[in-house]
């Protein structure tokens, strides 16, 4: 019986966080495609020059949204080493999207607005994959000791 709860709880766990996950991808998607649009489309930046920018503002937001949401029950072994690695990540899943867009645009030569936005959300969605794995597996690490539900009153004993 012991294997059924602990796989329960595991899929439990896991469903939990990749809600959480999704919740906060999916406004990361909202500012990055929409920037990404605002830059590209409106102001003329290139494609390319529009998605790196963008995803800088945008990984940032991810990041503060699952390290203090998604994954705040997990250890946190300092916001500088977890900040310089969830960048890392996202640098590397960035390169998924540049890729898609840019062969989109340059090899294909598809450069209306549909054919660009339907290769950035490709691109989001590879990349997607490829975060959650490697942020639970490098970043957000599981806790070494439980963390409480509740923080201690003031003045009062642990």
């Amino acid at each position: 019986m012991t294997f059924v709860k602990r796989l329960y709880r595991w899929f439990a766990t896991m469903v939990h966080e990749l809600t959480k996950f999704g919740i906060v991808g999916a406004l990361a998607f909202v500012l990055d495609t929409g920037m990404f649009n605002l830059l590209n489309l409106v102001v003329g930046m290139g494609p390319l020059t529009s998605k790196v920018l963008t995803a800088a503002i945008s990984i940032s937001f991810a990041y503060a949204g699952n390290r203090f949401w998604t994954f705040r029950d997990r250890e946190q072994s300092g916001l500088g080493r977890e900040y310089f690695l969830f960048f890392l990540l996202n640098g590397i899943a960035l390169l998924f999207g540049l890729l898609v867009i840019g062969f989109t645009s340059y090899t294909l030569k598809l450069t209306d607005p549909l054919s660009t936005n339907i290769a950035n959300i490709i691109g989001i969605g590879l990349g997607t994959l490829f975060r959650f794995w490697s942020y639970k597996r490098w970043v957000f690490l599981e806790a070494t000791e439980p963390i409480p539900a509740e923080l201690p009153e003031v003045g009062q004993p642990r």
